[in-house]
């Protein structure tokens, strides 16, 4: 079994949509942290949302630079049922490094929490002003993106 590397951006974006949760990783000083979050994507954007304070919200406005990760798949695979060093999870990663962009404007939180519904439901939502005010919106904008398949097949003359 082998890891590709996945260089086609529209199966990197797949990965990312098809999965329900990404992993926020922050860092202050010798503080490293991480969350499961609920997120969007659009275009070279990931959108998050979240209270406008607590530890997290404290870290973003420390450093802005964060890593994020979507792992699809959690299929065990091996190659001998007797080696353990040949056992691997088949599954497909994107990391993305990136930098924080908060967003203040009334209009665009908006337009950014109906995207973040999307990713979840086709369903069309209202959000009352309250709501808006009082959530924290930010962007990720794309600094490194990078995506691998893990415990893929072997490719040979004989199975290509």
């Amino acid at each position: 079994m082998r890891t590709n590397f996945i260089e086609d951006r529209n199966e990197i974006d797949a990965v990312i949509r098809a999965c329900k949760t990404c992993y926020l990783a922050m860092s202050v000083g010798d503080k490293p942290y991480i969350l499961p979050m609920n997120f969007a994507l659009e275009g070279d954007v990931v959108i998050l949302h979240s209270a406008q304070e607590g530890r997290m919200w404290e870290s973003i406005l420390k450093n802005p630079k964060v890593c994020i990760n979507w792992t699809l798949g959690e299929e065990l695979a091996w190659q001998d049922v007797r080696v353990g060093c040949s056992y691997r999870v088949k599954s497909k990663s994107v990391v993305l490094e990136g930098t924080v962009e908060i967003v203040d404007d009334y209009d665009e939180k908006y337009r950014c929490l109906e995207l973040l519904m999307k990713q979840y439901s086709d369903r069309e939502f209202k959000f009352g002003e309250p709501a808006v005010k009082n959530v924290g919106v930010f962007k990720v904008h794309i600094d490194e993106l990078g995506a691998k398949e893990f415990g893929a097949k072997a490719t040979t003359p004989w199975n290509s």
